[in-house]
């Protein structure tokens, strides 16, 4: 079963668990379940629940959950509500999401980075006040969103996050660790606490950073930030506030404009580039939609800016920093690059139905994108070569609809991965004239074991050319399996971009995406004349990718020098006629440039360590990650667990949380990173995706024997189909089936299942 499909079959058992749960006359919506009717009903709509699926209980919002792993201990710890006992153990466990009383939301927007904060307070509503259980906490982030920490207060513990080095980790041999975290559908984050109290309150403070997207005019940002109703405390006493703290930094000298907000929000503090506004009130409902806010920079031209800050004084680097952008802003009226355009396809056994498919229609939807007097070719891949033509195409109706034919017929999934072959063949096709841009489009789910020849290959070509038709390459991964470093090296050489899609659903959209910024390009080959007259300078990426309508460039680096006030960015226009901008040099106030720049600094530097097999560069992006609070490969995130109460979260420095850590419990967090691709994995076809977890460890046969009597008896007996057959069997058989759910009924089974179980709840009791 997929880990998405245990949590929300897990999360539907808790939500039916709950219903045992009374809660005073005072909220009769509320109340312990009625008895069920007399009257029977077979009617389709009502099937036995335990054969349908739930409904999708994916969170969308930071969510703290119950781990039930004994029905009994579900009930009020305020209200004994004294139930019947329930026999049986809930495997895998139920998770019961927990009533939040308040939640304040922090969002830093930064150029095309948000750092995010949420700091909620969840309550143990559904535990007896004698009882203990686990809490799972699920952490769901938007677009490329990366986990930056987490604290956690509970009356008997308290927990945080720190990165450590593999030398800090040898050190922890003697202490006791363990290992949790996994990702669901690529951008839900989600770990567990162990043992908090019935009754109590829960603290959760997370922060992860995430990329704004980039329209029209200015930059969005979405927030996952909707909560379902049931997670709303029942007791009128308690006071429930929501607050929403935004504040944004465009880094630009002149105003920047509010779009859309989706929830009420005060402007706070208005001034050139930057605006802050603010939300707060008690409710008596948590926010049902995710938190969505668009701002405009207002410029109609290419607009850029160069950002220079000093390092802190306990930077490993003392080199100033900077960052410098190019937005392309709203005009529209340059026409776009001639160009010529190759799709290279992995079209190996891992690729077989829904990867393959939706590669397909978006690469056809890109086809009929094309302008007239493009060119174009498809080269797929899985060992052998399979081609569209022997040379690039026009991209008229005629042809594109040949190209849409034969992708149908001859691209069917099977064989090996193969990469190197079809990209030489891929650059042997273009750049054959100066007058067009040509781009070739990589899209694999697989890691192979050359990619640094094909890298260093690449390298070679683009150097010796290193003119306007030099390729362009963007790459695209598919899943966990494939190398994420490897296909952002290759973008890096060849001036494009990389992006992926962890998990089938999101191929569509990021491959969409990717396409129609690439077909977009407004400026080519962009220089900037400044860094040269430094006395040193490290950038990155190390080479400056093309400006695309769709897409701002931003580029970050060291340097030891001085800029002058104004810098000139030069590229080239359509007509291959040189445009130049002016760029201001400016002060990067109140900006923390390293969490801004640090996750595309620490991806440049990881690819080039990989590439290099450069030790140097790995230790060089460790003390980066660890200075910065940004994981890296090379770096581990640990969730560091204190038995002894301690003060606020607020009140603990970092240099306080180390010296505590010591002698401590220690939970190693998986899965923050995409790591260097599965070479088993792709030799054996397997199929893209993020590897499947079990939401809990699996047991030993007799604990899973033992444990498992609930989930078999909900599964197998308490269902409409077994019911019916009642009426099918020959007296003596009913008589026995009769005997026995008497005797189920004198130990309250069928009891709890008529709880759990609405669609049967009724035909259950008629047995009896």
């Amino acid at each position: 079963m997929a880990v998405v499909d245990e949590f929300s079959r897990s999360v539907d058992m808790g939500l039916r668990l709950s219903k045992r749960i009374y809660y005073g006359k005072d909220a009769p919506l509320k109340s312990a379940p009625k008895p069920p009717s007399m009257e029977k009903s077979l009617s389709s709509s009502s099937s036995a629940s335990s054969f349908r699926l739930p409904q999708n209980h994916h969170p969308t919002a930071p969510m703290v959950y119950a781990v039930i792993t004994e029905p009994v201990v579900v009930d009020n710890p305020d209200i004994r509500s004294y139930q019947p006992y329930v026999y049986g153990r809930c495997d895998p466990p139920a998770l019961i999401p927990l009533h939040m009383l308040g939640v304040t939301l922090k969002v830093e927007c930064y150029l095309d980075t948000a750092v995010v904060t949420v700091d909620g307070v969840w309550r143990v509503h559904c535990l007896t006040s004698s009882a203990l259980c686990d809490c799972r906490i699920a952490i769901p982030m938007s677009e490329q969103g990366s986990v930056l920490g987490v604290e956690v207060e509970t009356t008997r513990r308290s927990y945080f996050t720190r990165l450590i080095t593999p030398e800090d980790e040898q050190d922890m041999n003697h202490q006791q660790t363990t290992k949790d975290g996994f990702l669901m559908k690529g951008n839900t984050y989600t770990f567990q606490v162990s043992q908090v109290e019935g009754g109590s309150n829960i603290h959760v403070k997370v922060g992860w950073s995430q990329k704004m997207s980039y329209q029209g005019d200015g930059f969005c940002l979405c927030v996952p930030f909707t909560y379902p109703v049931h997670v709303f405390p029942v007791s009128k006493k308690v006071s429930c506030t929501e607050k929403i703290l935004l504040d944004v930094n465009s880094g630009t000298f002149g105003a920047i404009t509010c779009n859309i907000a989706s929830h009420p929000l005060k402007e706070l503090k208005r001034k050139a580039g930057q605006l802050s506004f603010a939300y707060e009130a008690e409710v008596l409902k948590w926010s049902t939609q995710d938190f969505y806010f668009s701002y405009s920079v207002c410029s109609n031209e290419i607009l850029g800016s160069l950002l220079v800050q000093p390092p802190s004084l306990h930077d490993y680097d003392q080199r100033d920093m900077f960052c410098f952008y190019l937005f392309p802003g709203v005009n529209r009226s340059m026409k776009t690059f001639k160009k010529e355009v190759v799709f290279v396809i992995d079209i190996s056994g891992s690729m077989r139905d829904d990867p393959l498919e939706k590669t397909k229609y978006e690469v056809i939807g890109s086809l009929w994108k094309l302008n007239q007097g493009d060119l174009f070719n498809i080269l797929a891949s899985n060992g052998e070569i399979k081609s569209f033509s022997s040379s690039l195409e026009f991209a008229t109706e005629e042809t594109i609809t040949n190209a849409t034919e034969w992708m149908n017929t001859h691209l069917i999934a099977h064989g090996g991965t193969n990469l190197l072959l079809p990209l030489k063949q891929a650059i042997e096709m273009v750049g054959k004239t100066s007058d067009s841009i040509p781009l070739i489009f990589l899209i694999t789910d697989g890691t192979v074991e050359d990619e640094r020849d094909i890298c260093n290959m690449m390298k070679c070509h683009i150097e010796v050319n290193g003119q306007l038709n030099s390729p362009r390459i963007y790459s695209f991964g598919i899943g966990s399996y494939c190398n994420h470093y490897f296909l952002q090296m290759l973008a890096n050489i060849g001036r494009g971009y990389f992006d992926s899609a962890l998990d089938v659903d999101s191929i569509s959209i990021r491959m969409q995406k990717l396409f129609d910024n690439a077909t977009t390009l407004l400026l080519s080959n962009v220089t900037l004349d400044a860094l040269q007259n430094l006395e040193s300078h490290e950038i990155f990426p190390f080479r400056l990718p093309d400006l695309l309508s769709g897409s701002p460039l931003i580029i970050s680096g060291r340097f030891k020098g001085k800029f002058p006030d104004i810098v000139k960015a030069r590229g080239f226009l359509l007509d291959l006629s040189t445009h130049v901008i002016d760029v201001n040099v400016m002060k990067a106030n109140e900006m923390p440039l390293e969490m801004v720049c640090a996750r595309r600094e620490i991806a440049t530097l990881t690819a080039q360590a990989w590439l290099d097999q450069n030790t140097e560069l790995e230790e060089k992006v460790a003390k980066m990650s660890l200075q910065r609070g940004v994981p890296s490969e090379y770096t581990r995130m640990i969730l560091v667990q204190h038995d002894n109460v301690k003060p606020a979260i607020e009140s603990v420095s970092p240099e306080e949380k180390y010296i505590k850590s010591k002698n401590q419990k220690i939970t190693y967090m998986m899965n923050l990173n995409v790591g260097f691709g599965n070479l088993i994995a792709t030799v054996e076809n397997l199929p893209p995706g993020i590897p499947e977890l079990r939401l809990s460890e699996p047991k030993g046969k007799m604990m899973k024997a033992a444990s498992s009597c609930w989930t078999i008896f909900l599964d197998r007996f308490c269902c409409r189909c077994i019911i019916q057959t009642c009426g099918q069997v020959n007296d003596q058989c009913a008589i026995v089936l009769t005997q026995l759910c008497t005797a189920l009924a004198c130990f309250q089974c069928l009891s709890c299942c008529c709880e759990m179980c609405d669609s049967c709840a009724e035909l259950c009791l008629d047995c009896l």
